[in-house]
């Protein structure tokens, strides 16, 4: 498969199908269950937009647990490359302090974006804060950072599809793709 990047053909070459994507999340919702919230109260899942939208829709259909859905949108790349500043393009939730919170990450590459929402989510106050992720590149953390739950840990590759995007492109491929060269 070929796509555009900056007006130039490049390979992309699939590294997990839709299948492995879907039993892997039934996986990843059936850790989560088996630790429901402390006090037994809802369990928020604040979805990170736009590229985890995918995944918390299909992982939150797995939980058997009282769930209330919220999101926030950050910023952190322009093109393939990671910007270094993490942007907050829209508030987080108030009423999320003294709740119990499943931030649902796409992707966790440098660490950044979640390092960001740890601080933004303590200083709201929240209960507990767990991180789950469909893709994790430990090789690439500039910080300590460890999900909760992780689908499938990649390299430094830089991927596309099921959400992840380049420039707002290709989030509706049902496989996560690598992009070649």
């Amino acid at each position: 498969m070929k796509i555009k990047v900056g007006g130039q053909d490049r390979d992309v070459r699939v590294l997990f199908s839709e299948e492995q994507i879907r039993a892997r999340i039934v996986g990843i919702a059936k850790e989560i269950n088996a630790n429901p919230t402390p006090d037994g109260s809802a369990l928020v899942v604040l979805v990170v937009l736009h590229g985890a939208l995918l995944f918390a829709a299909d992982l939150v259909r797995h939980l058997n647990m009282p769930t209330e859905i919220e999101s926030v949108r950050i910023r952190s790349y322009h093109g393939t490359q990671s910007t270094g500043k993490i942007e907050l393009m829209s508030e987080l939730p108030l009423r999320l302090k003294g709740r119990h919170v499943l931030v649902v990450e796409d992707i966790i590459d440098s660490g950044r974006s979640i390092v960001f929402l740890r601080e933004e989510l303590n200083q709201i106050g929240v209960a507990s804060m767990q991180i789950a992720a469909l893709l994790d590149k430990p090789e690439a953390h500039a910080s300590d950072i460890q999900a909760d739950y992780v689908g499938f840990k990649i390299g430094r590759n830089f991927v596309i599809g099921y959400g992840l995007d380049l420039d707002g492109h290709y989030r509706n491929l049902p496989h996560v793709a690598e992009v070649l060269g």
